[in-house]
């Protein structure tokens, strides 16, 4: 059996767009891996609002690397990791291009690397902002600087993952924002990125499927 952490802000917690509520088990992604790996342990840590190395006057324990360490020590041991952060990084607030929330990702790998092998970490990159996203009726505290820096992470992250020796998925590759708030996914986009990161755990070799007997 593997203990993988998922790691990760408002898409891995399951928030559904345009509310505050969170898709149940069985809908949001982390259960849907789970599901699929009976025989493994996925841990979800998932958190809105969750930045890489920011601090956030407005909502207080949302810095990754910092909240990370006590993660790795209260779920320790560990076989293997998926981080997927960079969103909240994009908001106005930070200002951070995406050379910045890269380096904001490194300090995260830093601490994931003293528990985990770094081939057992997945670096998935998260799905872009739609090009709406800051209106004061969806998410203004990102703006249209933000949609593009958002964009610019796929090969920012691909960059780092590789250096690294970290595996790397694009979740952009896979998964688009709900047109409702241009920031969050719909239950299709988590079927689709549950699926897609189930296909690399299984070529990292963390993970296995159970054959289902009649």
């Amino acid at each position: 059996m593997s203990n993988i952490l998922v790691f990760g802000d408002s898409n891995t917690w399951g928030l559904i767009p345009g509310t505050t509520n969170r898709y149940p088990w069985g809908v949001r992604w982390p259960s849907l891996v789970q599901q699929r790996f009976p025989g493994d342990r996925i841990i979800e840590d998932g958190l809105c609002g969750r930045t890489t190395v920011f601090e956030d006057a407005l909502r207080p324990f949302r810095k990754g690397a910092d909240t990370l360490r006590l993660t790795l020590e209260s779920n320790y041991p560990l076989d293997g990791a998926v981080i997927m952060l960079g969103t909240n990084d994009c908001k106005a607030l930070f200002g951070a291009n995406s050379h910045i929330i890269g380096k904001g990702l490194e300090r995260c790998l830093d601490e994931l690397e003293k528990y985990i092998e770094p081939s057992k970490i997945l670096v998935v990159s998260p799905i872009t902002l739609g090009k709406e996203v800051w209106l004061p009726e969806k998410d203004p505290e990102f703006n249209e600087t933000s949609v593009l820096t958002s964009r610019q992470l796929k090969e920012e992250y691909k960059k780092i993952a590789g250096k690294r020796e970290n595996a790397f998925l694009a979740a952009s590759d896979v998964a688009a924002p709900s047109s409702v708030d241009d920031e969050h996914m719909d239950e299709k986009g988590h079927r689709k990125l549950a699926r897609a990161i189930s296909e690399k755990l299984v070529e990292m070799n963390l993970a296995k499927e159970i054959p289902v007997t009649a």
